[in-house]
């Protein structure tokens, strides 16, 4: 039987196409895309985002069956995708995550990019439904209006190409959050995981309404505050696929975690001409 959440989103009236700007981050890791590629796409989805504050996840099928479909609606009943149709910016460097995997459990949960309306679905490889070997201890999931663009080779993370995904977001407040569920953020920091040769960034955040979300701004704060967490982070990304015979993970940029990101560049959608666009690029600053 198919059950409907309710989610409110806090969404700014400009947050579609704005870039937002701040002055260099002067630390030890320092990026800057300076020739962004712009690339037409054959996706099939609006340019426009959405400005209602409320969206409503609609579920179809049971959990852990391959039929298992998490769509969002607005309030008409209409599906929209909550990967083209959630905005990626609030303003005042917040931003929207969408909750593809809770914390504490172990179904590989994710955005079905090539489906109508892009509902959230469990993977599967071979007819048979994934999990990892081992659960995740952070809420994870992707920013909206995102892609990491596979054409686009990154110079300064070993000239790996971007995997053809959404960016992804590891979510280290307390709460364990649901399937679907749409978080105010403010990213912290960013691991530039290289996975079989593809970029993957993972874009280390903490929902606003953490009580320990207003100590937090940067790498050192997470250290401070939520003491290994980010290696933690980094060695669970490293080794899950170590159990199933597949090497491990690398990672880019020393591996360590770079400062103060700006997600602003990240494969925004741009509307020029009447068709839509995409920008892709991270600057890290």
């Amino acid at each position: 039987m198919a059950t409907t959440r309710a989610i409110a989103i806090a969404i700014a009236s400009n947050s579609t196409c704005t870039l937002l700007t701040k002055k260099p981050f002067l630390g030890s890791h320092s990026l800057c895309l300076k020739n962004l590629k712009v690339s037409r796409t054959s996706r099939s989805f609006t340019c426009k985002a959405i400005y209602n504050p409320q969206v409503s996840v609609k579920e179809e099928g049971q959990p852990q069956t391959l039929d298992y479909r998490a769509f969002f609606v607005d309030q008409s009943g209409k599906k929209v995708s909550p990967w083209h149709d959630i905005p990626l910016q609030l303003g005042d460097g917040v931003f929207n995550f969408i909750v593809e995997i809770p914390k504490e459990s172990s179904a590989k949960m994710e955005v079905a990019t090539d489906e109508p309306f892009t509902p959230i679905k469990q993977d599967m490889k071979k007819g048979k439904l994934r999990f990892y070997p081992y659960n995740i201890h952070w809420n994870y999931g992707l920013l909206p209006q995102t892609w990491e663009d596979p054409s686009l080779a990154n110079a300064e993370v070993e000239g790996a190409f971007g995997d053809n995904d959404p960016v992804d977001v590891v979510e280290i407040g307390e709460s364990q959050r649901k399937i679907g569920d749409v978080l105010r953020v403010k990213p912290l920091a960013a691991l530039a995981m290289i996975d079989e040769g593809e970029l993957d960034w993972k874009i280390v955040a903490i929902s606003l309404d953490d009580p320990k979300a207003s100590l937090v701004n940067d790498v050192d704060d997470v250290e401070k505050h939520f003491p290994g967490t980010l290696t933690a982070i980094r060695d669970w990304f490293r080794d899950y696929k170590i159990p199933d015979g597949k090497p491990a993970n690398k990672f880019g940029l020393g591996n360590q975690a770079a400062n103060k990101i700006l997600v602003a560049l990240i494969s925004m959608r741009v509307r020029a001409m009447g068709e839509c666009f995409r920008i892709s690029g991270l600057q890290v600053i």
